[in-house]
């Protein structure tokens, strides 16, 4: 297809990063599968190489699509000892939660070294795993309800982290 005499490109090759994302995602289990599987497409995306994933974690290839095969899944009981070996591994622990001292996802300066925590769909992070929190980044809300969906919200929070981070 051409527009002005320019051949308009449907899809380009991913951009190639410098190094490898010092990123990981580490989720609580989630209740939805679908929510999951969206959220590993988007770690794709974003050249994410590893998610940790706590309770009956499944992806459906379908939804993951790509991302099934660019992020190394690795599933685990429960999110707190993980969040502890982050940690000792020198990740900033980073929630996305809404709390009384989250910064507005749009002021966070992310830490390249950052493992980017994603609470359960409705009950979010549990106290015991805010208490470990470095930082919990929020995304600003201005209807109803009064959160995103929690695929939704981490695509934002990862492009953020991507976008300070382009390569």
């Amino acid at each position: 297809m051409t527009d002005g005499g320019f051949e308009q490109v449907r899809h380009r090759p991913p951009t190639p990063l410098d190094a490898p994302r010092e990123l990981v995602v580490a989720c609580a289990p989630m209740r939805s599968n679908v929510n999951l599987s969206t959220i590993a497409r988007t770690a794709g995306c974003c050249g994410v190489q590893r998610m940790i994933v706590c309770g009956h974690a499944k992806l459906d290839r379908t939804i993951a699509r790509d991302g099934a095969d660019q992020v190394r899944l690795e599933v685990r009981n429960s999110l707190a000892p993980v969040l502890r070996t982050l940690r000792g591994d020198g990740y900033r622990l980073v929630g996305l939660e809404q709390t009384t001292n989250s910064t507005d996802l749009h002021h966070y300066a992310f830490p390249r070294r950052t493992a980017l925590v994603i609470g359960n769909e409705r009950a979010g992070l549990s106290d015991d795993e805010l208490a470990l929190m470095d930082d919990c980044v929020e995304i600003p809300v201005w209807g109803l309800p009064y959160s995103y969906n929690v695929a939704t919200a981490t695509s934002m929070a990862l492009y953020e982290y991507c976008r300070q981070f382009p390569s």
